[in-house]
């Protein structure tokens, strides 16, 4: 039901924009998150989306990269987004997309995830 999408292969300070397309359900009242996992590394929270409300949606970054990602979501095309750039050869990992009906969280308690899409930066 979430299916992540471009990934790849790119030089360290370049860019990628990773997307997460649900389908058989509307995810627009449901917190998103993206969380990837490095080789031998724990999966580790990356950003986060509230819905979008009276304010709009409020976003949550981990320090690591935070002021090089951008998670954005359109509920019209039940897509989110994850503008990656100043790409750095430690955001090396598989990244996931995941949706939860509760609030938002850093940590991986979601009730939905994606396959996966692997990011590859080269030094």
């Amino acid at each position: 039901q979430l299916v992540e999408s471009g990934g790849g292969l790119v030089q360290a300070g370049g860019s990628l924009r990773l997307s997460c397309a649900a389908s058989g359900h509307t995810f627009n009242n449901y917190a998103m998150g993206w969380f990837r996992q490095a080789p031998g590394k724990e999966r580790e929270f990356v950003a986060a989306i509230t819905p979008i409300g009276g304010i709009g949606a409020i976003t949550y970054y981990a320090d690591s990269v935070k002021g090089r990602f951008t998670i954005s979501r359109d509920n019209v095309k039940n897509t989110v987004y994850l503008q990656m750039n100043s790409l750095k050869s430690e955001d090396t990992a598989v990244y996931y997309c995941a949706a939860r009906s509760g609030l938002v969280s850093t940590s991986p308690v979601y009730d939905y995830w994606g396959q996966g899409t692997q990011v590859t930066v080269s030094s």
